[in-house]
């Protein structure tokens, strides 16, 4: 009768820690959540330090042969050469479990780029935010409202010549005032290798 009850006491409590940890979890047009994390240099960044201004996050992995193809392109810093600096921030994030300090500081020195990468070994800032894939991007606008999340652009193959960029779409229209055509996509790559 102990491990009936036990069971039952287990199954309630499960049953109410599951719809609570999926309310927290990111959704479009809802408040994103709060987050701090430190980068491959160890300096702390919050989403709370960035209100009044877009936010773009960007899940990443350096192993991916879809965060590769993407460097390679340049896709992920020619977008962000398109906006205004004092307006727009870009994070990176990678909730790779195995991934060390090495490995990204390794990554932003080989493709040259200035944006930091935010460290999320442990996959708590991942898992709120719902990222499957690397990439997987989220915009959140001044106010700290998801505004965006999916895919980087409508070409998962890399085969298009004009790739529709929706990340640019999405932080143009918050920039112009107007409301993101398409708030959600699909997102592509490789899938997110948490901790668990």
């Amino acid at each position: 009768m102990k491990r009936v009850l036990t069971a039952l006491a287990l199954t309630a409590t499960l049953g109410v820690a599951i719809p609570a940890f999926a309310a927290d979890a990111a959704e479009v047009g809802k408040p994103a959540p709060a987050f701090t994390l430190k980068d491959e240099t160890g300096k702390e960044h919050s989403l709370a330090q960035y209100q009044g201004k877009i936010v773009v996050l960007e899940w990443t992995n350096p192993g991916c042969p879809f965060v590769q193809r993407h460097y390679k392109a340049k896709t992920m810093q020619t977008t962000l050469k398109g906006f205004d600096a004092k307006k727009v921030v870009w994070l990176a994030v990678d909730s790779t479990s195995t991934n060390t300090v090495d490995t990204d500081v390794s990554w932003k020195k080989e493709q040259a780029f200035t944006y930091p990468i935010l460290r999320d070994t442990e996959g708590t800032v991942g898992h709120a935010y719902g990222a499957r894939t690397t990439p997987h991007m989220y915009v959140i606008d001044e106010k700290g409202v998801l505004r965006y999340a999916g895919a980087i652009d409508d070409d998962p193959r890399g085969k298009s010549a004009t790739p529709v960029n929706n990340v640019k779409t999405a932080v143009d229209a918050l920039l112009s005032g107007k409301p993101v055509p398409e708030s959600s996509t699909e997102p592509y790559g490789c899938s997110v290798k948490y901790k668990s």
